[in-house]
């Protein structure tokens, strides 16, 4: 997993989003840093609106306008970039992103980044079917390490399998800059399929960072704090004791939600009763990881 301030030339990653919100936090961010890298940028939109992306861009104080009018930025839809001629054909796709990096490197900047938002393909587009072998092949065109690609897959509408098959043909995933991450344990925001706030829990939580867990759940301004587990690998009584304690902590009328936790863990959290903490809750629901 890659934080979206770690892009690098040469990547080619796949971000699996559930909302909106994370979607634009993650482009943004994207299109920003490559701007201030002085590489060129490409935005592919998906629909005949790409308005809808500059107001982003512009809300996370890019000057569009200047950019676009320089030739460092060009926002676009998917029909004239993915599906030019009609349809999709991958050869053709991979030959235009191989003469736009060039483009761009004979223009003087330093690099070629790109990212696309990929809902076309479940429309009824000739060449669709071409998708899973384009993203397998494009990866080497990316690994020479003069440009870089962001592929945008909505959870809610691709189904499962093929998201898999799909996030699978990339280098890696990319997600918004984590809170925390020191190799052991790693939080991320993120946001659920209607725009909640969500702190996705990564890695090992024991007594070395359950003091850095709780700042970050002090600094949380969200009337429910939800931490989605699915990630944990390790937890120790130490750290479930600390989670208890930040939910005791908590002003009255917040919550502190703990999602997607391990029946074992759960278990163990009712067996020291510290499923009767005042504001914990204890996997209210289930998200996607």
């Amino acid at each position: 997993m890659r934080h979206v301030k770690d892009v690098k030339l040469g990547d080619h990653l796949c971000l699996a989003f559930s909302h909106e919100d994370e979607q634009r936090e993650v482009a943004s961010a994207f299109v920003s840093a490559g701007l201030e890298r002085r590489e060129r940028v490409l935005y592919f939109t998906d629909g005949p609106a790409p308005e809808r992306v500059r107001h982003w861009l512009e809300d996370a104080g890019i000057d569009v306008t200047s950019a676009m009018r320089a030739g460092r930025l060009d926002v676009v839809s998917s029909d004239d970039g993915y599906l030019t001629s009609g349809r999709f054909d991958a050869d053709a796709m991979i030959t235009t992103l191989r003469r736009e990096t060039e483009a761009s490197l004979d223009a003087g900047f330093t690099g070629f980044r790109v990212s696309g938002e990929m809902s076309w393909a479940l429309r009824d587009v000739p060449g669709a079917e071409q998708l899973e072998r384009y993203e397998r092949r494009v990866t080497a065109l990316f690994a020479e390490g003069l440009s870089a690609a962001i592929c945008q897959y909505d959870t809610r509408l691709f189904p499962a399998d093929r998201l898999d098959a799909l996030a699978g043909s990339h280098s890696d995933d990319v997600r918004m800059n984590a809170l925390f991450h020191d190799g052991q344990l790693c939080v991320i925001p993120s946001f659920d399929a209607v725009g909640g706030p969500v702190l996705r829990v990564i890695g090992t939580i024991d007594h070395r960072n359950t003091t850095v867990l709780r700042d970050i759940l002090d600094a949380d301004s969200s009337a429910d704090v939800r931490l989605d587990m699915a990630g944990l690998e390790f937890i120790d009584v130490a750290g479930l004791r600390d989670l208890a304690q930040a939910a005791a902590g908590l002003p009255r009328g917040r919550r502190l939600l703990i999602l997607n936790l391990a029946p074992m863990l759960g278990e163990v959290v009712r067996l020291v009763g510290w499923d009767r903490t005042p504001g914990l809750i204890i996997d209210p629901e289930a998200i996607p990881a």
